[in-house]
């Protein structure tokens, strides 16, 4: 036998062994999840879309998926941490707060970008400026963005924390106390501060937007190394409720009525706050929560010593939104 005679064996050796070095490569594909938890929110409403529909469930047809509702950004930053959910809805500056604090998390996407915040009085109440709170009781869930909302405003009012008495109650208890008497204003939060308003006649006293953190989903970090496909898959199931939200505006005022069993004038006051129509995070969020951060500096809300340009650099990551969303 010549050796002309022996390439064609030759040939398929070296194939052979190029598909066993090959192989870990296609075997280490991801794997969809065997189970996924997310929590849904009123103040998230497109979740409440996710939900409803049964797209995520679709979309990953072998994977268990269960929902946990979250009343406020604290408690689904909890849910992050304890593990009893792989996806978190919160606000943007209450997800930087829980990373200054040693929450390893990353914000992948964002749910909404609406004023669901602004300090509340009751109809009958003589304030009239945030000034006027001095020595007054606050009803606010700590760690949430109503609660960095008020602390913001006082700043800008020249008052701190010390100078008013904040009582640190769960969003729906926050609005009962204000409407009994029990407090003289309520860090609000759509969709009970919608409720407040028509129901009670409850006033705005002081409405910022700017001061109104955007919403973001996040997950771990250890998550996201994991379960990156997970990740995009669920970000893609978003989107298709999302987009269905937007071209479904009646029927989507309707679903977070029965959602939250609220009357649909509510739902329609709460959704004419929200802006659903970008949802990349962007080098503008950056910028924004980087603006916000000095607040949890000054009130000392983290560690002395935290350099929250840093944690904000770590915690935002757009890739996976660029992955399914495309650009901004």
């Amino acid at each position: 036998m010549t050796v002309f005679s022996r390439i064609p064996t030759a040939l398929k050796l070296l194939a052979g062994a190029l598909a066993l070095t090959l192989h870990p490569l296609t075997q280490a594909a991801e794997a969809p999840p065997a189970e996924l938890h997310l929590d849904y929110a009123y103040y998230s409403p497109v979740s409440l879309v996710l939900k409803h529909f049964g797209w995520l469930e679709k979309a990953l047809p072998e994977t268990k998926v269960t929902w946990v509702f979250s009343q406020g950004s604290n408690r689904s930053l909890e849910y992050l941490n304890s593990g009893g959910a792989d996806f978190g809805s919160s606000a943007s500056l209450s997800a930087v707060l829980a990373r200054a604090n040693g929450s390893p998390i990353k914000s992948v996407y964002v749910y909404s970008r609406a004023e669901w915040t602004a300090l509340v009085v009751r109809k009958d109440s003589t304030l009239q400026t945030v000034a006027d709170l001095k020595g007054k009781k606050i009803a606010a869930t700590k760690g949430t963005d109503p609660y960095l909302f008020t602390l913001r405003a006082l700043q800008q009012a020249r008052l701190s924390k010390d100078d008013v008495e904040l009582l640190h109650l769960q969003h729906p208890d926050g609005r009962i106390a204000l409407e009994k008497g029990d407090v003289d204003a309520w860090a609000g939060l759509d969709p009970h501060m919608a409720a407040s308003e028509i129901q009670a006649g409850s006033r705005l006293l002081y409405r910022n937007k700017d001061f109104n953190s955007y919403g973001v989903v996040s997950v771990t970090e250890r998550y996201a190394k994991e379960h990156p496909q997970a990740i995009k898959t669920v970000i893609g199931a978003y989107e298709k409720a999302r987009e269905w939200a937007l071209k479904n505006p009646e029927e989507f005022a309707q679903l977070l009525a029965t959602e939250s069993g609220l009357p649909l004038d509510v739902a329609k006051l709460q959704l004419s706050r929200t802006d659903l129509s970008s949802p990349q995070l962007t080098d503008k969020d950056v910028a924004a929560s980087k603006a916000a951060a000095p607040i949890l500096v000054s009130e000392e809300l983290v560690r002395k010593g935290t350099h929250v340009d840093e944690v904000i650099d770590q915690l935002i990551d757009p890739a996976f939104g660029k992955a399914v969303i495309g650009k901004p």
